[in-house]
């Protein structure tokens, strides 16, 4: 796929909507592919890799959230919810089960569009050639351009586009009390959304991964009234350990 014809992939039920956004996203240079539920969806899959996955919840068979489950543990793909459920319970559930970003019906197309783009941002590393920029902290190993999170052993961590950029977020800044009002400035501008109210959870998601592949480190600590932050040391890495 060319880095200027990202491809969306529209799992929507609702047909009306479903052209709506196709054609919103057509008019704005995305290739688009559709599908009215899982089973399309996963012929899609088959013959195609989609930079971004748009997913309704209210689908037939299998639902939005098994599907984002599903999906989150098949690869890193980039996942917007487009949902007629408003209750941050769902928005934090939806989160919780790996989705990157959620927005709610009705919804403003400069907004989708915003955020296809920001996902998209974040979710891809730039092509041009520039320097390596690999850390090690602890018994970690992040290389933000590849978006690569590993033990020094070379065991892959799997994270989500959310999860590496908190973590990134905390890696360039080490051993400093971010606010959440700084962390949400500098993952996702001011277009943050649901963010604002699930930092916290996401923090949360990302510190168990942490502790499942190193337990007991301890690397993120919480500063009441302050933020988070990154409590070991980071050391940069000019080539290949």
């Amino acid at each position: 796929m060319s880095a200027a014809e990202p491809t969306v992939l529209i799992v929507e039920d609702d047909p009306e909507i479903r052209r709506l956004v196709a054609d919103l996203l057509a008019r704005e240079g995305f290739a688009v592919e559709l599908a009215p539920d899982a089973d399309a969806m996963d012929a899609v899959l088959a013959r195609a890799q989609p930079d971004l996955v748009i997913l309704d919840l209210m689908l037939p068979r299998e639902d939005g959230l098994s599907i984002c489950r599903r999906l989150r543990a098949r690869d890193g793909v980039p996942i917007l919810i487009l949902s007629a459920k408003s209750e941050e319970v769902d928005r934090v559930i939806g989160l919780e089960m790996g989705a990157d970003d959620y927005l709610v019906k009705p919804f403003g197309p400069r907004e989708l569009v915003a955020r296809v783009r920001a996902l998209l941002r974040r979710g891809h590393a730039d092509a041009r050639p520039k320097p390596e920029r690999r850390f090690a902290f602890d018994d970690f190993v992040i290389d933000l351009d590849a978006r690569r999170l590993s033990t020094k052993a070379d065991t892959p961590i799997a994270l989500t586009t959310a999860e590496f950029d908190l973590l990134a977020c905390l890696v360039e800044r080490p051993r400093r009390v971010l606010s959440r009002d700084q962390i949400l400035d500098w993952t996702h501008g001011r277009s943050a959304g649901p963010f604002d109210r699930t930092v916290d959870m996401l923090m949360s998601r990302l510190r168990r991964k942490l502790e499942a592949a190193n337990p007991g480190a301890g690397l993120i600590a919480t500063v009441r009234n302050g933020g988070y932050l990154l409590t070991a040391p980071v050391k940069p890495l000019a080539g290949p350990e």
